[in-house]
């Protein structure tokens, strides 16, 4: 007699919950992921256009007006810290978000974009 194969109800109705909470999770999240990835995009835009060689202002005016194609809400030009680090400017954003997930279980995500090499 042959034994059965395959998955039980119980092991599918789980698997399912499983897959539920990593799709909730992903999709709660993957907003915040995408401006910090805008964000590193805005910087090598900036760099490519040789930005970082002005003022501070004008390296906060530069990041205002890319940004308001790319749209990022959490920081904004007045945010951004600009050093001199051995001749070359580097420009640094770090924000925190804390993303409510389920019932009172929020993420709090810490992002730091910088130019230093």
């Amino acid at each position: 007699m042959k034994t059965q194969r395959g998955i039980t109800l119980m092991g599918a109705l789980a698997g399912m919950v499983v897959i539920a909470f990593i799709g909730l999770f992903a999709a709660k999240l993957l907003p915040t992921y995408l401006e910090f990835f805008a964000v590193k995009k805005i910087f090598a835009s900036m760099e490519q256009a040789g930005d970082f060689k002005g003022t501070v202002r004008d390296i906060r005016t530069s990041f205002d007006r890319r940004n308001s194609i790319e749209g990022v809400q959490s920081i904004k030009g007045d945010d951004l810290e600009v050093t001199k680090e051995s001749g070359e400017t580097v420009v640094t954003a770090a924000w925190s978000v804390k993303v409510p997930m389920i019932y009172n279980f929020s993420a709090c995500l810490d992002f730091v974009a910088t130019t230093a090499k």
